[in-house]
């Protein structure tokens, strides 16, 4: 079997959407009929990504064996370095590892995770993700309904997110830890709670809300200061009490290694966003070899969310839910069979690779290039 050709496409879900907040989309056709799709990291749409698998990397997959994965992702990445290495490179990467994975799935007529070596568990507690709770978005009321109806959904935990102006820190800090405090109020003093500051705190910001975050029982406090800042993010990580993770903006192993180095013991690197099925599972290995969690980052709720449960099946050590954003069209518009919750489990696939369908019709609806 052989690449034959490689097809990138956006997706619109809703008529208003703009580029910057479709999907993007990768399939692979190999020259026996089987087709694998994959995508890529949803930043500015994907756009970066799908130009550079048009101008950049397609050319070079095609005739090549969809099983070299591995060899062309690190073939590829040297390549074209100079161009990242982190960002659109390795989401177009990405994507690309996917959707080969998913071929490979078919090819040999399994599901992709019992080609890593086999789930610990098929059936994946989830926690709620949500966002938009910064300043000017929603009030603490507003935020406890949302939060409200998201527990309906059964999850294992929730995560509130603070999707903050990266040039403006600190902006509302008792605001935030007013909501942190409602939300805690509401769920009770049990039920496990997260904290994403989006980037959004200064070092000594981080300490007051890491501090608040404390007495209420949270279980995590993410990316609170600018992932740049790997060694900073050590040194808060050191001096709370709370759990302080990062990794949805490392974009190699390479950046997970500084992480862990700087004092980080929970790691949340993202499928789409650096390497794929491929990526995640070295950053796995590396996890395990020096014991910090891995709790990945993923918001695309089918391809990414399905590539990332195939992956988080096979995890030993899997200390926490796997990660489902708000709820959004992209889950059902084009699927045949999108991954939905049941009794707050999502239950991983049977069928050969990734698992999911396209529904072609809807597709062609929906298809902008």
């Amino acid at each position: 079997m052989k690449i034959e050709r490689v097809e990138t496409f956006q997706v619109q879900w809703s008529p208003d959407d703009q580029p910057a907040m479709r999907s993007a989309f990768v399939r692979i056709h190999a020259d026996d009929g089987l087709v694998g799709i994959g995508e890529a990291s949803p930043m500015q749409g994907g756009r970066a990504s799908l130009s550079m698998i048009d101008n950049d990397i397609a050319s070079a997959l095609v005739g090549a064996d969809p099983l070299d994965h591995a060899v062309l992702q690190d073939r590829l990445l040297h390549r074209l370095v100079k161009l990242g290495p982190e960002g659109a490179l390795t989401g177009a990467l990405a994507a690309i590892d996917i959707a080969l994975w998913d071929l490979k799935g078919k090819l040999l007529g399994q599901p992709i995770y019992k080609l890593i070596g086999g789930a610990w568990r098929t059936s994946l507690p989830f926690y709620a993700s949500i966002g938009r709770n910064s300043v000017g978005q929603r009030t603490v009321d507003e935020v406890c309904r949302i939060v409200e109806a998201r527990m309906r959904d059964n999850p294992a935990a929730i995560k509130i997110r603070f999707d903050n102006d990266r040039t403006k820190l600190d902006q509302d800090i008792a605001g935030d830890i007013e909501k942190a405090r409602a939300v805690r109020r509401l769920v009770g003093d049990d039920f496990p709670l997260a904290f994403d500051a989006n980037n959004g705190l200064s070092f000594g910001g981080a300490i007051r809300v890491g501090r608040a975050l404390e007495e209420l029982g949270y279980w995590w406090f993410e990316e609170p200061l600018q992932h740049y800042h790997p060694r900073e993010l050590g040194a808060l990580a050191q001096k709370l009490d709370i759990t302080v993770s990062a990794g949805e903006q490392s974009y190699t192993s390479a950046a997970i290694v500084d992480l862990i180095d700087s004092g980080v013991r929970m790691v949340q690197p993202d499928i789409v966003k650096m390497g794929g099925i491929t990526g995640l599972l070295r950053c796995a290995a590396l996890c395990q070899a020096h014991g910090v969690e891995l709790v990945p980052h993923q918001t695309q709720p089918t391809i990414g969310h399905l590539a990332n449960l195939h992956v988080c099946a096979t995890q030993l050590h899997a200390t926490k839910p796997c990660e489902l954003d708000d709820p959004s069209s992209r889950r059902h518009a084009i699927f045949a069979n999108a991954p939905k919750p049941m009794d707050g489990l999502f239950h991983l696939p049977t069928a050969s690779g990734l698992g999911i369908d396209i529904d072609e019709t809807a597709l062609e609806q929906l298809r902008v290039r």
